[in-house]
């Protein structure tokens, strides 16, 4: 079973590309379900963030798990299959590996090294599981990879700042605009974006209105950050009063027009949503728009070379002990095979010298039992032992193949002891 990762990204496409593959939780549901019912899709999890939505999948064959891939994914955004095609980044086993690591740790984010990337790779690895469609290939791939991503924003300086997309903007918005104490911002939305952002503002000073469709939501954080909470039927009102707009919903259409906001008198709306919050005119009225393509023009990044550096090492290391691991799991279904049929022959002898040895006592019998089984695996030993050791080099022969060969291993067999993760 092989791991095929398909990747439309802000590397790879345009912001009004990345809209229209942007995908929610029901999204993403409907998307996994068509994935899963495809001839050579076994596994599925479906990775949509402000900036990337990306299908991993368990895969039979790898042309024909891509091609599935494809073909869902352009039905379901309704991108044409080879424009979807052309935008995409493909990665496979090894390299498949690499990525979501890399993706896990911050590494291949718009602000490199930001740690909001984690839990949305947890979210999506639940959601699959509760969806069911998330097997033992995926499972230990993703597990493996918080743990990864974990131990990079950790052991290494790549996740000491705190960085974040909304960081970047606001830093932005500092640079343009001055300190934010003392001013007045409304937070459109409560999730974990517009959550970190008004955390943000508040602590440096700001006074924050919090507005959300869901008055709850938004009275929660408020009441966290020491500010107040509105419901979206007066967003107009909170806007009235604004000097910085900070919006983050998550909803499929525009929220802040020129119109509306028209009669305000901010001086800069930050937009993080994806779809776009904010109208992109709003800036012909002279109000500052920092949204997700500026931050990609502006080529935003706090991290250093000797940062990425390490926390790459890191990686390196880990994705050569997880392919090692991987390949030996692989291995060892062929040496439980080789053990059985073994014992099987030992058994067969044994059964043959009792036909021709009938008064052979039991103690005798015995002996003879235990000298025959030692022999073999004495002469088993050690093709049992460099082979599992040989299976942790990537540029190694297949030596398991070479055994099931050398000895005639029956493939039943070895499918047999498998795993789920290598039977499939």
């Amino acid at each position: 079973m092989s791991i095929l990762v398909v990747s439309v990204s802000h590397k790879t496409a345009s912001m009004e590309m990345l809209a229209q593959v942007a995908m929610d939780t029901a999204g993403t549901a409907k998307l996994t379900d068509d994935l899963i019912r495809s001839e050579h899709v076994d596994e599925v999890v479906v990775l949509s963030t402000c900036n990337r939505t990306e299908i991993y999948s368990s895969v039979s064959r790898f042309h024909g798990g891509l091609d599935d891939v494809i073909a869902s994914f352009a039905a379901f955004t309704g991108i044409d299959v080879e424009d979807l095609r052309s935008r995409c980044a493909v990665y496979f086993d090894e390299g498949a590996v690499a990525h979501t690591f890399g993706v896990a740790a911050g590494l291949d984010s718009m602000v490199v090294g930001e740690s909001q990337i984690l839990g949305q790779v947890r979210a999506a690895l639940t959601h699959s599981q509760q969806l069911g469609t998330v097997g033992t290939v995926l499972n230990s791939l993703f597990q493996q990879g918080i743990r990864v991503g974990k131990r990079i924003h950790t052991e290494t300086a790549i996740g000491s700042s705190g960085r974040s997309l909304v960081t970047a903007a606001l830093d932005l918005l500092t640079h343009d605009h001055g300190p934010l104490a003392g001013r007045r911002v409304v937070v459109v939305g409560a999730g974990s974006m517009a959550s970190l952002a008004a955390r943000c503002a508040a602590a440096e000073g700001a006074a924050v209105t919090c507005v959300n469709r869901t008055l709850v939501k938004a009275q929660r954080l408020a009441g966290a950050i020491g500010g107040r909470a509105l419901p979206m039927t007066q967003l107009s009102s909170a806007l009235a009063e604004a000097d910085v707009v900070v919006a983050c919903t998550g909803a499929r259409d525009v929220i802040l027009t020129p119109g509306l906001m028209a009669g305000t008198s901010a001086a800069a709306v930050i937009d993080l949503a994806l779809p776009a919050d904010a109208d992109p005119r709003i800036a012909e009225l002279g109000i500052s728009v920092i949204n997700l393509e500026r931050l990609l023009d502006a080529e935003y990044d706090s991290a250093t070379a000797a940062e990425v550096a390490a926390a790459r090492e890191l990686l390196r290391t880990e994705v050569t002990d997880f392919l090692g691991l991987r390949r030996a799991a692989q291995v060892a279904p062929t040496v439980i095979a080789l053990r059985s049929m073994a014992s099987e022959v030992v058994a067969a002898e044994m059964a043959r010298l009792d036909a021709r040895l009938p008064g052979l006592g039991d103690r005798e019998r015995e002996e003879f039992h235990r000298s025959v089984r030692r022999v073999v695996d004495k002469l088993l030993h050690q093709p049992t032992v460099r082979v599992q050791e040989f299976a942790a080099d990537p540029e190694a022969v297949d030596y398991a193949a070479a055994l099931r060969e050398l000895f005639a291993l029956d493939p039943q067999a070895v499918a047999a002891v498998m795993s789920p993760e290598v039977r499939a």
